[in-house]
């Protein structure tokens, strides 16, 4: 496919237009004291250079033929080899001068096409000029006999009709309209243009989009403002209407100004946010960069690291053109590089065992953006071997990340959080490219911590791996939901919120003595913030609660990373609004008695420090209490359930939230547990292994939990292993179709208890 240079050429005119101006300012002082020496040369030199390389590449012949010879010039004078003087820079000049009319040609046109052909004179003087002549040739002289023969040849007859000199006729004074004289030759080349392009400093472009931030973060104090005006006016319009027969108009007329002025400070207030918006949307977009800036070249990088590990490697990018905050691109880099590497070094097998398993011996990487609310998602994807799930327990167990005797219990999604540690590597050498247990720690921290996003992994053995990195657009201003807890006011970024719920005691549902709710047939369970935190109830919360106001209302407030959910009760919400985020100092990052639970702060309308949580964070806090309960209410029934330790339990649900509830009840409860994503992966774990019962959803993606009770028991192996189905779905037929199927139990989500599941189990299983 032949390469469309149409779209380069505006670049290339405002990038050239610089050189020019550089070479005229330098050619302007060739030869004398403030020439700048050698340095300065070389900077002439590789004006021309790049003027040259940049046209040959836009097949810009004329252009780049003019400059390659200046540019041999250039190339004697710093050597020593000529000296200048202003002949020479005049001459220099000449074609400085030639190659900027040439290159308002193709800016006026568009197209290289435009571009008439060099200056051949011109050239060849450069040419003799690099060689040390650069004189001004003599004109070449006309034969007088020849000219005066060309004369007499003309026959009188035709040469008394040619007028000797006629000046041309004035112009009419009849004619009303002016002739304007149309520019040619040097005229319209030497025409001056103001450039469309301004480059601007980064620093100054960063300064800038930081003002407006602080303008937006200022606006919310400006609404307060208004909401203060606004109360005052309804208790000034009240106090009149109460005092109207003492102070009769005097006081009418104050409340009528003062309502006027209320009306007049919010239009101002709606008209100043909604420019402030504005303004900081063209800031925040001069400052946006395609995602191709870093992606592109790592095609490149990943052939190149292919052939030195002796793999061939086919890469391949797209959503490039999505565009991100270039302080998140500075940082995003380096991050992609790694994984890249990373997935090649430890994922891609090698050409023979690629062969030998059926595969294509040519590698394959891939990586795909696409925007998602406001947010950007980045897969980075390999068809290897998939993560090592047993060399990687191996090496945990030789660091002493995990107990010797839990690592039949590990989940796959807790196999995967183990690359993330400190010094973790698999590699069983250190090279430079691996072993060292340097990145993925690194890769994780700036991923969650520099850039508010989040890091997730998705890996099927043999099949390959996908790392998914959730990133905002921009870290300038982000959207924050404010909310409050035991009298104090929290933020939490948008992008982790998935929705806010309103729901009352009783429709909860209890595990382990914690409550949780059913929220599309995924099991979300629920901790009060404030307890999360630790922080003691306020003195007005206590009363409320000892009067029962507050025990059956729960306002939550959803927040999810990858596929993990999390319910936080909170007393309210306060407000959401784009804020900027500031940083924590160096000095108080995990530390305090909320540790890493804080990545930030931001500042609301009445000029107040609020602590920005960490979604990731939190859900591992709250993942790490409810085990603590689930472990304390099977050592409080420890005696119902003695005798059933080491049976294997196949769970199977598409929820990870439902997955890893009833993971952790089963093996509290002294059973193994292997988890399986959805109905067909069920399926091939339950035909590849031996399990003692299976616990299956209903509403699965490619099998559902029917069909896939319907396929075991056709399957000689489970045709009396207890089948149990824990789903939401609650109607008799549904209720009757799972008993059609051969499901052995039937318990509805709504009425989970850990009891009853274990119950039923050690029922089944005798």
């Amino acid at each position: 496919m032949a390469l469309d240079i149409t779209k380069f050429i505006g670049r290339f005119v405002d990038e050239a237009r610089e050189h020019i101006a550089r070479l005229e300012t330098g050619l302007a002082t060739l030869g004398t004291a403030g020439d700048g020496g050698r340095d300065g040369i070389d900077a002439l030199f590789r004006s021309a250079h790049t003027i040259k390389g940049s046209s040959r590449m836009l097949k810009l012949a004329s252009i780049a033929e003019t400059a390659h010879h200046l540019e041999d010039v250039l190339g004697v004078l710093r050597e020593g080899k000529i000296q200048p003087d202003p002949a020479l820079a005049a001459l220099l000049m000449r074609g400085v001068d030639a190659i900027g009319a040439m290159i308002e040609e193709v800016a006026a046109s568009g197209a290289g096409a435009a571009c008439g052909p060099p200056d051949q004179a011109l050239c060849e003087r450069l040419t003799r000029a690099a060689a040390g002549d650069w004189s001004e040739p003599s004109p070449p002289p006309i034969p007088e006999q020849s000219a005066a023969a060309d004369a007499h040849s003309i026959p009188d007859a035709i040469r008394g009709n040619i007028p000797s000199a006629a000046p041309p006729p004035p112009p009419s004074a009849t004619d009303p309209t002016p002739q304007t004289p149309q520019p040619t030759g040097t005229e319209a080349a030497t025409s001056i243009r103001a450039p469309e392009t301004v480059r601007v400093r980064m620093d100054k472009l960063d300064t800038l989009v930081k003002l407006m931030g602080e303008m937006v973060s200022n606006q919310a104090r400006l609404r307060h403002v208004l909401g203060e005006a606004r109360r005052l006016d309804a208790t000034a319009r009240a106090l009149a209407a109460r005092t109207l027969a003492e102070t009769g108009a005097e006081s009418a007329e104050l409340a009528r100004a003062l309502h006027g002025f209320t009306l007049d400070l919010r239009d101002l207030t709606l008209d100043q946010e909604r420019l402030i918006g504005e303004l900081n949307d063209r800031a925040l977009g001069m400052r946006m960069l395609p995602l191709g800036t870093v992606m592109d070249p790592i095609a490149r990088v990943a052939r190149e690291l292919g052939r030195s590990l002796g793999k061939e490697i086919r890469c391949e990018t797209s959503g490039s053109e999505i565009e991100l905050d270039r302080q998140i691109i500075d940082h995003l880099g380096d991050a992609l590089v790694h994984l890249v590497r990373n997935a090649i070094d430890h994922g891609i097998e090698s050409t023979e065992e690629r062969l030998a398993a059926g595969k294509p011996a040519l590698g394959e990487i891939r990586l795909s953006a696409r925007q998602e609310g406001g947010a950007v998602l980045i897969a980075i994807s390999d068809d290897g071997r998939g993560l090592d799930r047993a060399r990687i327990i191996e090496k945990a167990l030789q660091k002493g990340l995990i107990e010797v005797g839990a690592s039949h219990e590990i989940t796959d999604e807790q196999v995967a959080d183990l690359i993330f540690h400190p010094g973790f590597s698999t590699s069983a050498i250190i090279t430079e490219v691996s072993g060292r247990g340097v990145g993925m720690d690194v890769v994780k921290r700036v991923i969650t911590d520099e850039l508010q996003g989040s890091v997730s992994i998705n890996s099927r053995p043999g099949a390959g791996t996908t790392l998914t990195l959730k990133l905002p657009l921009s870290l300038a201003v982000m959207r924050i939901l404010l909310l409050e807890a035991a009298g104090h006011c929290f933020g939490i970024t948008a992008p982790h919120v998935s929705e806010l719920i309103r729901t009352t005691r009783s429709e909860t549902i209890q595990v382990a003595g914690r409550p949780a709710v059913v929220l599309r047939n995924e099991l979300v369970p629920l901790i009060p913030l404030a307890d999360l935190l630790g922080l003691p109830a306020p003195a007005e919360s206590s009363a409320r609660r000892r009067q029962g106001l507050d025990e059956e209302a729960l306002l939550v407030v959803i927040i999810g990373v990858r596929q993990a959910k999390l319910g936080l009760v909170v007393d309210q919400l306060v407000d959401e609004r784009d804020m900027v985020l500031k940083p924590l100092p160096e000095h108080m990052r995990g530390r305090g008695a909320l540790g890493g639970l804080v990545g930030g702060v931001v500042v609301t309308g009445t000029n107040a420090l609020v602590s920005l949580l960490q979604a990731p964070a939190l859900l591992d806090a709250a993942r790490r209490i409810r085990g603590e309960a689930i472990k304390a209410a099977v050592k409080d029934s420890a005696p119902r359930h003695d005798g059933h330790q080491g049976q294997h339990i196949l769970v199977v649900d598409d929820s990870l939230n439902t997955r890893e509830i009833e993971k952790e009840v089963l093996e509290a409860s002294g059973y193994r547990v292997t988890l399986a994503e959805d109905g067909l992966d069920g399926w091939q774990k339950a035909v590849g292994g031996r399990f003692d019962a299976v616990l299956t959803d209903v509403e699965m993606p490619g099998l559902d939990g029917f069909s896939l009770t319907a396929k075991l028991r056709e399957n000689d192996k489970y045709r009396s292993t207890p089948i149990i189905i824990v789903t939401s779905r609650q109607t008799r037929e549904d209720k009757q179709r799972g008993i059609q199927v051969g499901a052995d139990a039937y318990i509805v989500k709504g009425d989970f208890d850990q009891s009853n599941l274990v119950d039923t189990l050690r029922n089944l299983l005798g």
